[in-house]
């Protein structure tokens, strides 16, 4: 299968799968690290993440947002939809540095749709693409590879382009949602000590590089994609 071979070859290993795997494991390394770290240290202001939460919620004015609990670990997360930030066990029951920053940084991303931020627009307008285009971008582009088929790597290209753009947007949207979190912990007066900040930054900032590695696979992924369209041509 030349076209396989074409795709998978000793290039897309050294060139973007190796980087990708180092890059992914650094970033969870990190991850796991933080939160193992932060969890067992207790916030200043002895809050669980579920109290923290409702503080930050009638401080900054998201009355509206809605508080659940949600299976798993670290699988906190903000649902637009329903406007609802989604808490694990951990967080919501935990009265530490880490528990205290995830829920600031969710309540950033609702903070975010409140005010209808620019980027958070940016990266809605992509979503429903997303549905579809992953899967489409990968078919087309092992067609145009396995068969030759004139324009379906081009093609597969272009809606490989989408994830790409999604995923870069992303990743200015997470930093921003944590930037927001820490200021909101800090307006509410929920941040209070040296601890606390240090803490809740090393938390936020690792969480951050799990979404550069992302992003950055995504890219080596379309600009190795591109390469080989180049090549057919000459």
């Amino acid at each position: 299968m030349v076209g396989i071979g074409g795709l998978f070859n000793s290039s897309y290993f050294l060139l973007v799968f190796i980087p990708a795997i180092a890059l992914s494991l650094v970033a969870q390394f990190l991850v796991s690290s933080a939160f193992s770290k932060w969890t067992k240290v207790r916030n200043s202001a002895g809050l669980t993440g579920e109290q923290a939460a409702r503080r930050i919620i009638q401080s900054a004015g998201l009355q509206g947002v809605q508080l659940e609990g949600v299976a798993g670990v670290r699988s906190d997360h903000f649902d637009p939809a329903s406007n609802v930030v989604r808490m694990s066990q951990e967080v919501a029951t935990t009265p530490s540095v880490a528990a205290m920053a995830v829920v600031a940084h969710e309540l950033g991303h609702a903070q975010q749709y409140a005010e209808r931020s620019l980027l958070i627009q940016l990266r809605s307008f992509l979503v429903p693409a997303m549905q579809f285009s992953p899967m489409i971008s990968y078919a087309l582009i092992m067609i145009g590879l396995l068969f030759r088929v004139a324009g379906f790597l081009e093609l597969g290209i272009l809606f490989y382009g989408v994830v790409v753009a999604f995923m870069l947007l992303t990743l200015p949207v997470e930093i921003d949602a944590s930037m927001r979190g820490l200021r909101l912990l800090r307006s509410t007066g929920l941040m209070t000590s040296e601890e606390d900040a240090g803490g809740s930054r090393q938390v936020l900032t690792a969480a951050a590089l799990t979404y550069v590695a992302a992003a950055v696979t995504a890219l080596l992924n379309l600009l190795y994609y591109i390469s080989l369209a180049n090549g057919r041509r000459r």
